[in-house]
């Protein structure tokens, strides 16, 4: 491999002082004049009818500035549909979850906005709940969207359903497959619901400027994705909208998707002041976007010398109160990485009077992985077979089909597993009275997404990087150091800002594990940028063929005559009075294709 100066190399992180200093600031922290607070009054019903609000009694008392339900959101394009945004942000008909917003208070204090809510008088009729899922799909179960019909690649189911969504995956057959095992496994699997516990309930900060610009501190993992979201739901053009990302303290997924910011806004809207809401830690646990819960049938074949011969099945998501795309990620994940010749197996997306769901790492794929995992395993002994040596026999490899029958691209799955078997501590003997050895493997195809990057070299020779992906996992670091080794400057010269929406250049949100990889190359690429710049004033400067140009250690020089050189920083001041102008990099990098990534772990366990 290439030797490099900064990649690789161990630095401090650019965030680090601030954070464990408590300088840093999220969105809970910011203040602005005149501000008000936001409370918000959350159905004590997991599934009813709302036939009244009365919120006369809350608007009347001193210090209320404001106080709105769904019929202060638009209904996007006047359809009412399971997803509206209207739906989502308040209840509007129905209550479908327990703690779902019904109203909204912006007040002076805090404790006058919690007196208001006290004062809005709501009358519910309550309905039948249905929290399973398996329950969800009976005939008789009760409908939480009467308009909600399954939608799958046959079309769209004329009765309507609490299944949302059915994909399908089928290749060979399976009934022949089986009958060609020697060893069957047959198993469901359950898994729960789970919040994503980061340490930082939602919170956000709105404002809407005389010229009616809605601007919003907001913590959040894609700004842009966010300003979207908020265009939709207020009704207002993206160039109306400000979104300024603030400190995450932590997302792992769950702050794909807006909660507080949205009801923020539309107090901000009401109040015309700025508008602070932060959850307390029980509204985040009841009204977060957790990952599903599922449940997963999962049966599978093998010959006594650990082929894999066939496999059937299906997982059912839990999608809560409202449809989300769920299935067709988690099984190519929870399966792909296997060699199958024979399969059939569903994904189904089901309602149930349950919190909306969202992310959390790889969404949909640690359900399905846990099945087929602890599947595999229970085959290994079945066949008394090494359980990483049963993996290796039935691996995928490149230019194998996935489940959705595209090719594998470059995959190091074997290597991973191969790494973990040399290992000393799995050749060494399980020690104790009862000690298990457990064996699984991740996948995760990576994200895909747009990412662009701005370089603005410095007086003094020091850079710039301006960005939009949010930081989630020290990624600022990475990227200065991706800065410094392209320009061959020290880590230090090299300072991140991670911008609003006015202005930095648009990136997709941070997610599937794409940041490093494709916002890396829009750094790269804007790092190229400014380089082929620099290399063209240096050879006007140096009266030399710009081929003849190389940059080293932070200078260019004439390769032929290295002793003809100028500093990079002595280019920088020269370009401020330049005709050209000063020189800023610029890199983008448009839906790549994804990256396959791979993970072994192995647990000893004694009970």
């Amino acid at each position: 491999m290439q030797a490099h100066s900064v990649i690789g190399k161990s630095v401090p992180r650019n965030d680090g002082l601030d954070k464990v200093t408590g300088k840093t600031v999220y969105s809970a922290d910011v203040h602005l004049p005149g501000m008000l607070y936001g409370k918000i009054l959350r159905s004590p019903c997991a599934h009813a009818r709302i036939l009244r609000i009365d919120t006369s009694k809350a608007q009347a008392l001193d210090g209320v500035r404001a106080v709105v339900t769904s019929q202060d959101v638009p209904i996007q394009g006047g359809q009412k549909r399971p997803s509206n945004t209207r739906h989502v942000v308040f209840a509007q008909d129905k209550a479908l979850y327990f703690g779902q917003p019904v109203a909204a208070v912006a007040a002076t204090t805090p404790e006058v906005a919690e007196a208001a809510i006290a004062l809005i008088q709501v009358e519910y009729e309550a309905l039948p709940v249905v929290s399973d899922v398996l329950d969800a799909i009976k005939p008789d179960a009760p409908l939480l969207h009467p308009d909600l019909h399954t939608e799958g690649l046959a079309g769209r189911d004329p009765a309507p359903s609490n299944i949302a969504l059915r994909v399908e995956f089928n290749r060979g057959d399976t009934s022949a497959g089986f009958e060609d095992a020697d060893v069957v496994i047959e198993k469901t699997f359950r898994t729960q619901t789970i919040h994503q516990g980061y340490l930082e309930p939602r919170a956000a900060v709105a404002e809407v400027s005389s010229e009616g610009k809605m601007t919003v501190w907001g913590s959040t993992q894609g700004s842009f994705v966010s300003r979207q979201l908020l265009s939709e739901i207020l009704e207002l053009p993206l160039g109306k909208i400000r979104v300024i990302p603030m400190e995450v303290g932590g997302g792992f997924g769950g702050k794909n998707s807006l909660v507080a910011a949205p009801i923020c806004a539309v107090l901000a809207q009401k109040a015309r002041r700025p508008v602070k809401l932060v959850l307390s830690r029980a509204e985040d646990l009841t009204s977060g976007r957790p990952a599903p819960g599922a449940v997963v049938s999962l049966k599978l074949g093998a010959t006594r010398k650990g082929h894999l011969t066939a496999v059937s099945g299906s997982v059912m998501y839990n999608s809560g109160a409202f449809p989300q795309l769920l299935g067709a990620d988690g099984i190519i994940t929870g399966l792909g990485h296997y060699r199958i010749p024979n399969m059939s197996f569903a994904g189904y997306s089901v309602v149930t009077n349950r919190p909306p769901v969202g992310a959390y790492r790889a969404p949909g794929a640690p359900q399905t992985t846990f099945a087929m995992e602890s599947a595999m395993d229970m085959l290994a002994e079945a066949l008394s077979l090494d359980p990483i040596e049963l993996r290796l026999r039935n691996i995928a490899k490149e230019g194998d089909p996935m489940p959705s029958d595209l090719p594998f691209p470059r995959l190091g799955f074997r290597e991973t597993l191969e790494a973990v078997a040399r290992h000393p501590r799995y050749q060494s003997k399980r020690q104790g009275k009862n000690v298990g050895r457990g064996v699984a493997c991740g996948f995760w195809m990576g994200g895909v997404g747009s990412s662009a990057a701005h370089v603005n070299l410095n007086a003094d020779g020091s850079v710039a990087l301006v960005v939009g992906s949010i930081d989630l996992t020290g990624t600022r670091t990475t990227l200065s150091q991706i800065a410094a080794e392209a320009l061959g400057i020290p880590y230090e010269s090299v300072s991140v800002v991670t911008a609003d929406t006015d202005t930095a250049p648009y990136s997709d949100i941070t997610a599937g594990s794409r940041t490093t990889h494709q916002m890396g190359a829009a750094v790269y690429r804007a790092c190229q940028d400014a380089k082929a710049q620099l290399v063209q004033r240096a050879a006007a400067r140096l009266r030399a063929d710009s081929s003849e140009i190389e940059m080293v250690d932070g200078k260019l020089r004439v390769k032929s005559a290295p002793e003809k050189q100028v500093t990079l920083a002595e280019l920088a001041r020269a370009s401020i009075t330049s005709s050209e102008g000063a020189i800023t990099g610029r890199g983008a990098v448009g839906v790549p294709s994804r990256i396959p990534t791979f993970s072994v772990h192995v647990v000893d366990l004694e009970v």
